[in-house]
């Protein structure tokens, strides 16, 4: 187990080399110049302006400021704001918690909805529920995020009017000194009544639009692995002695299905970090995906270039933990390789 560890932990430098050129490169590839950004467009003579460029290090050859940029992640330094004038990570680490705040919510929703829904639609292959049941993951797969938020937002909030628009809280009733940065502890630390229901009612729409994709592919994998696992051996064999339909679906097949199933949901919970750019901006969700949006308007290249690489090395940790945990829980993959 231990060199299997170690195996794929040396995979992962390449792909950490390749995601620092990369974007490396890509932001200096977008318009404008981030000296501007610090100093304003207007009112700047040449000598500052080549001043302020020294100081940033964008007088250097490509290849140094690569070389520097490399120094610094290596050291834990991500940059500093040229908006703000704050260091990134102070930044990310600020926004971070709501981020992963709605993408839990989002996961538990997806597999909560997903697992059984994929074991009803294998146990009844072929069938109305079967064809309803993949005909809608496929439909909430297909949908855009964007989209999808929007029509939930028109119908819900705008039509019926059962779920706020935007915001993590109703900051007109409650108000609070943040304390953890998750706001469903931070609304029970603070004893004020109702703010937890108001931090649930906040979240319900952005939890949704947010999980259906993850949903989704949960429900079809889970159908698939399920459907293979009901024709091995083993479960006939349950079958034939006469075990109850439950116990046989719920202890045999299920059971053994569940490992592909798990790596799945945790290569989604890597993949919510994409998603929350969109939905984040869609509802105002103050997390790091908005916090990207606003980095790319303001022209904050540093902070956008540093928030990357950190949303990128998260997905390649929890990869590379879903690895480890798909290899503890099945020898065959670590023997294998």
């Amino acid at each position: 187990m231990f060199f299997f560890f170690l195996r794929r932990l040396a995979l992962t430098i390449p792909t950490f080399i390749a995601l620092m050129f990369v974007t490396f490169v890509a932001i200096r590839l977008v318009p404008g110049d981030p000296v501007e950004v610090r100093v304003g467009e207007r009112g700047i003579s040449p000598e500052r302006l080549a001043y302020f460029r020294k100081e940033m290090g964008l007088d250097q050859p490509i290849w140094k400021q690569f070389l520097d940029y490399v120094w610094q992640l290596l050291h834990g330094d991500f940059g500093t704001s040229v908006v703000t004038n704050e260091k990134i990570l102070k930044e990310f680490l600020a926004l971070f918690p709501a981020t992963i705040e709605l993408s839990l919510f989002a996961i538990l929703f997806a597999t909560l909805i997903g697992i059984p829904a994929g074991v009803i639609a294998a146990v009844n292959r072929g069938k109305l529920f079967d064809h309803v049941l993949m005909g809608s993951a496929l439909t909430g797969y297909s949908m855009p995020i964007f989209w999808w938020g929007l029509v939930l937002i028109m119908l819900v909030s705008e039509k019926m009017g059962l779920t706020p628009v935007s915001g993590r809280i109703d900051l007109v009733k409650y108000y609070f000194e943040p304390v953890t940065g998750f706001m469903l502890i931070d609304s029970l630390l603070s004893d004020q009544k109702g703010a937890f229901l108001s931090v649930l009612h906040h979240m319900a729409l952005p939890t949704i639009v947010l999980g259906t994709v993850p949903l989704a592919t949960t429900a079809r994998m889970t159908r698939s692995s399920m459907l293979e696992v009901l024709g091995e051996d083993y479960v006939r064999t349950a079958r034939a002695k006469g075990l109850p339909p439950s116990r046989v679906i719920g202890l045999h097949a299920l059971r053994n299905a569940l490992i592909p199933v798990i790596t799945v949901i945790g290569l989604q919970i890597g993949g919510l970090m994409a998603g929350a750019v969109l939905t984040e901006t869609i509802f105002s969700w103050p997390g790091v995906g908005k916090w990207l949006i606003e980095s790319i308007f303001r022209r904050d290249y540093p902070a956008l270039q540093g928030g990357i690489m950190l949303i990128s090395m998260i997905v390649i940790f929890i990869n590379l933990l879903v690895d480890m945990l798909y290899g503890a829980v099945n020898p065959r993959i670590r023997h294998a390789h």
